[in-house]
């Protein structure tokens, strides 16, 4: 019996830009089994067959076609169909309390004096009745489903704040104002505090499912669709249209099964309409494309002639690896020749204290601390050929312990990337390391270690003017890594002389939309000095004569 029926019950989402007014549903019920039927044609089987026979459960298809076992409903968006137990509510003005009610005692007397409704089972609870918040969780999984399954803690926390737009609330009493971070939060607290409420219209479908002669009780009614929607055009179905599949099963409380078929038989759109209203669209966006922009205008801010003007977008993601908790990094930029900021641009910063988190084998401090930086670039005339520096950023790692005593942690540097775009950069760290028990014991009791005096060693110092760094001696220890994310934007005149007169630019000062491309320069000359000192390696190794004939070659290359 489980392949003539339809298993699956969840929910369905719909995308639609129609108007939901517009939306028709088909819903049909027709009982399979009746209890007191099926023990009378049991009781004939067993007089009619012989002892130890098998008994053959059939359908009881002939008592199946009666008009009481079967209904089927054209409903529309939010369109109110009365009950058995409505239309006797309502009879009755004593019983109207909210206007509402009086609305209905209304429709259901003018009903009474015409033709009367035109449903006997199948009703509807629309988004404004009193009856919608009071439907059981567990009737869905009860009635159409063959797994039993208990509601999730999300959708008994939605079925009680789904009425929230009646009864908002700005702020919740029962958090006290001091107490705003949670540093330490229970799995209640992130229960109650996590609920998405989006503010949905909802209607349901119901089933009076009573004995012949018994309808107009609560206890047989059944739910047998919800429909959802939200102002965006998402629509909810749930159970799913059948679409040409096997019905959905019902088995009530007295064990009779029921058949429910769910069928969109909303008007669907005429081309011609269609067309319209692709054509309607399609002018509304051009009319919107030209409203932005004439709000943006065709005047952008462009830097002088000759000039590079850098802007970066950076955030401080994460830093890992390091030895003790409570992080905090303290960074500042760098300028090189012929950069320069604004004078009231910051160029240092410093983040928030933050814990670490266990993540596998590894402590994590996740900062998220976002910074900014604008730099221009204006090449001297005499130095037109040398060779574009980036600005560099130093940071170094710090962490806090419970008598607000620091210690350095590790320094690092940031070359800024000379290709615009996104960038996620990993930078190691490391720092200085002081040898014997006493400076462990001193950082850890006292707080405090080596410190550098010059950030800028971490590189190269900006006051180094000779040809060797030697840092022989000096003993460091590794210890985590940084994470940056950053976002960098290039504006100069050149990209668009570039891309209006279709020219090649020579030099650096011209070819300011070409950084990108010249980024990797000292790249390039370190990978040719060690080409060229892996070639005079060779030639040692060479005779004398092959190595006289090279250099004879050289010569008249040179030439």
């Amino acid at each position: 019996m489980a392949d003539c029926w339809s298993t699956d019950t969840g929910e369905a989402v719909y995308r639609s830009r129609d108007a939901i007014k517009n939306l028709k549903i088909k819903v049909r019920i027709e009982r399979v089994t009746s209890t007191a039927a099926l023990s009378q044609h049991l009781q004939r089987q067993v007089l009619s067959q012989q002892e130890g026979a098998d008994i053959e459960l059939e359908t009881l298809a002939s008592q199946a076609q009666t008009g009481d076992n079967e209904e089927e409903v054209l409903v529309g968006w939010q369109e109110k169909l009365f009950s058995q137990y409505e239309m006797e509510l309502f009879q009755n003005e004593t019983a109207c309390q909210t206007p509402l009610d009086r609305q209905y005692h209304a429709e259901v007397k003018a009903l009474s004096k015409g033709k009367g409704r035109r449903n006997q089972r199948i009703f509807t609870y629309t988004d404004h009745d009193r009856y919608t918040n009071c439907l059981p969780l567990h009737q869905h999984t009860d009635l159409l489903t063959t797994t039993k399954s208990s509601p999730t803690f999300l959708a008994e926390r939605m079925a009680s704040v789904r009425n929230r737009r009646q009864e908002r609330r700005t702020m919740d009493s029962s958090v006290p104002k001091s107490r705003i971070i949670n540093w330490e939060p229970t799995e209640e607290f992130v229960k109650s505090s996590h609920v998405v409420n989006n503010v949905m219209q909802t209607m349901h479908v119901m089933g009076d499912l009573g004995p012949p002669g018994k309808v107009g009780q609560r206890e047989n009614e059944c739910l047998l669709v919800t429909i959802k929607t939200d102002g965006n055009g998402t629509v909810i179905v749930k159970p799913d249209f059948n679409n040409g599949r096997e019905p959905h099963r019902i088995l009530t409380k007295r064990r009779e099964v029921w058949r429910l078929t769910v069928e969109n038989v909303s008007t669907a759109m005429k081309p011609e309409e269609k067309e319209r209203e692709e054509s309607m669209y399609k002018v509304l966006y051009a009319r919107h494309k030209e409203y932005l922009n004439s709000l943006v205008g065709q005047d952008f801010e462009m830097p002088p002639l000759g000039i590079l003007r850098y802007m970066m977008n950076g955030e401080i993601v994460s830093a890992k690896g390091f030895e003790y908790d409570n992080l905090y990094v303290h960074f500042f930029m760098e300028h090189p020749n012929n950069w320069s900021s604004l004078p009231f641009h910051p160029l240092s910063g410093v983040t928030q204290t933050c814990r670490t988190k266990s993540l596998g084998q590894e402590n994590v401090a996740f900062f998220s601390y976002p910074f900014t930086f604008e730099a221009f670039y204006m090449s001297e005339k005499d130095s037109e050929d040398s060779i574009l520096q980036w600005p560099v950023l130093y940071f170094k790692v710090l962490s806090l312990d419970s008598w607000q005593r620091y210690r350095t942690e590790g320094y690092g540097y940031l070359l800024f990337p000379a290709v615009p775009g996104k960038h996620t950069i990993t930078c190691h760290t490391w720092r200085p390391l002081q040898m014997g028990t006493v400076s462990a014991l001193r950082r850890f009791f006292i707080g405090g270690s080596a410190e550098l005096e010059d950030h800028s060693f971490v590189r190269i110092p900006g006051t180094f003017k000779g040809d060797r760094l030697s840092r022989f001696g000096f003993s460091t220890e590794t210890t985590g890594s940084v994470t940056f994310t950053l976002h960098c934007i290039q504006q100069a005149r050149a990209f668009v002389d570039a891309a209006i007169l279709k020219k090649r630019r020579q030099k650096v000062v011209d070819q300011l939309g070409g950084f990108s491309q010249q980024g990797a320069v000292c790249n390039v000359l370190e990978a040719f000095q060690r080409a060229r000192r892996k070639m005079q390696e060779a030639r040692e190794s060479l005779p004398r004569d092959v190595i006289h004939s090279t250099a004879q070659l050289d010569l008249e290359s040179t030439a």
